[in-house]
């Protein structure tokens, strides 16, 4: 059985926070306003997983009013969703994720990303689309969005 999930995250900048995206420190002047450490793309990608295997979404296992949860690393949710992935007898295949931004330039370290990735799923990198645009100053000055789509695969499935 295969399955595909849709996620999207997006936060504001704020100033005196570091800015993580893909659990990667990208030098900036802001970083994003969270609960958590604010890692957008994760958190994307984090719902796609869930909405593929018809979960509820990450608000609902880390919700933004809980104080223990003030701060907690994305690694941490994300580990918890692929337990429930990997729980349900599913694996991904592949994930294509889309930063979208004014600024800053991702493309200095979308290689960087994608290694981080790559680790933190255990799937290759060829297995990883990971893109940046600006939306042309429309959307998204004031901050970061993120798009993710996933496709998972049963364990016991043969591709």
């Amino acid at each position: 059985m295969l399955k595909v999930g849709i996620g999207f995250d997006a936060h504001k900048f704020v100033k005196n926070r570091k800015l993580i995206i893909c659990q990667v420190e990208i030098p900036y002047k802001f970083g994003l306003e969270g609960h958590s450490d604010a890692d957008v793309a994760l958190h994307a990608l984090c719902d796609a997983i869930l909405g593929a295997l018809g979960e509820k979404d990450i608000g609902h296992y880390f919700p933004p009013t809980d104080p223990k949860l003030k701060d907690i690393s994305s690694k941490e949710i994300l580990d918890f969703v692929l337990s429930l992935l990997k729980n349900k007898g599913f694996e991904i295949v592949n994930i294509d994720l889309t930063l979208i931004a004014q600024e800053p330039k991702f493309s200095p370290y979308i290689d960087i990303m994608k290694d981080s990735l790559s680790k933190l799923l255990e799937i290759p990198q060829e297995n990883i689309g990971l893109k940046a645009t600006t939306a042309e100053k429309m959307l998204f000055t004031e901050g970061i969005g993120c798009m993710a789509v996933v496709l998972l695969k049963s364990v016991n499935l043969k591709i």
